[in-house]
């Protein structure tokens, strides 16, 4: 979801490079002032807004921008909300690049049990949202659409909620699968950001896909939210690998650029290109530093923690 789902987390800077990381030049960082490129190993995807002071032209802009640096994905969680004629125009310049497509939002309430309550009204809003998504991912060759299940039902005990929110997913999926568009459900802190949402822990996620029991419904495994929710990140990731479609990266605390918290990314990118993960990491945080310098210090950072 987006960096805050409303918007930008407002986060400190947090401190340098992880101990025992490769220095800038012997990472094959540029430190000259100039965009570097880089052969990524793995498929990360930044956002719209990100690289905005290299390419102040807007989306085709950066869209260029982002292949000359050597990212091979976009992810933007606002696409369905895009007029079509610019969805179309991104997809045109995706494919002439050839960008790959991350996740878009297909739905998602931070303010009402839409999954959980069991109520057919709320069901409806979230079939009706899922059919626009599968247009959308037709329209800009997505292969996956986010799915946040809404906030708890405080009326009724959790396991009920449960079986609501596996139930309608799999009236999701039904709607999906004819086109192969995966929805990756994704769990969302409650400590920092989001304290009433049904979905918040990696194991839960796993419950509820191994319930639905679909390949259209997997798990987005967002590595900043899961650090704050439960840590044990590599373990997890193990244990849940099967249900597992997409992951999103962002530094804890600070929710910014691998290399400015805690987070061992070089680690974690390592073994998850050692699993032979061919699909997308999208780059869902903010920048530690504004400007050309802070866009910059993020290309870096993904170079350093890639080359392993």
């Amino acid at each position: 979801m987006s960096i805050n789902r409303r918007e930008f987390v407002a986060a400190g800077l947090a401190a340098g490079a992880s101990l025992g990381a490769a220095s800038p030049a012997a990472a094959g960082q540029d430190t000259s002032g100039e965009a570097p490129h880089h052969d990524f190993r793995l498929k990360y995807a930044p956002h719209f807004d990100m690289f905005r002071a290299h390419a102040p032209g807007g989306v085709i802009d950066e869209l260029k921008f982002i292949k000359d640096v050597g990212f091979r994905a976009l992810e933007d969680n606002g696409m369905m909300r895009r007029p079509v004629e610019e969805q179309e125009q991104i997809a045109r310049e995706m494919g002439r690049l050839g960008l790959e497509m991350g996740v878009f939002v297909a739905t998602g309430s931070f303010e009402e049990p839409t999954f959980a309550s069991g109520n057919p009204d709320s069901a409806e809003k979230v079939l009706a949202d899922v059919k626009q998504a599968v247009e959308t991912a037709k329209r800009v060759n997505a292969k996956w659409t986010t799915v946040v299940p809404g906030i708890f039902d405080h009326r009724l005990p959790l396991d009920y909620q449960t079986v609501n929110v596996v139930e309608l997913l799999k009236r999701c999926c039904d709607l999906c699968e004819p086109s192969g568009l995966v929805m990756v459900l994704e769990p969302l802190n409650h400590y920092a950001n989001h304290p009433e949402l049904f979905l918040w822990q990696i194991p839960q996620a796993y419950l509820v896909c191994k319930s639905v029991g679909h390949p259209s419904c997997k798990i987005l495994f967002d590595m900043y939210h899961q650090q704050i929710s439960e840590g044990n990140i590599i373990p997890n990731i193990d244990t849940a690998w099967s249900e597992v479609a997409y992951f999103q990266t962002g530094d804890n605390p600070g929710r910014k650029e691998p290399t400015t918290g805690e987070m061992n990314y070089r680690n974690i990118f390592k073994h998850i290109h050692g699993r032979g993960f061919d699909g997308i990491l999208g780059m869902e945080h903010g920048n530690s530093r504004p400007g050309k310098e802070g866009e910059l210090a993020v290309i870096n950072a993904y170079i350093e923690c890639d080359s392993f």
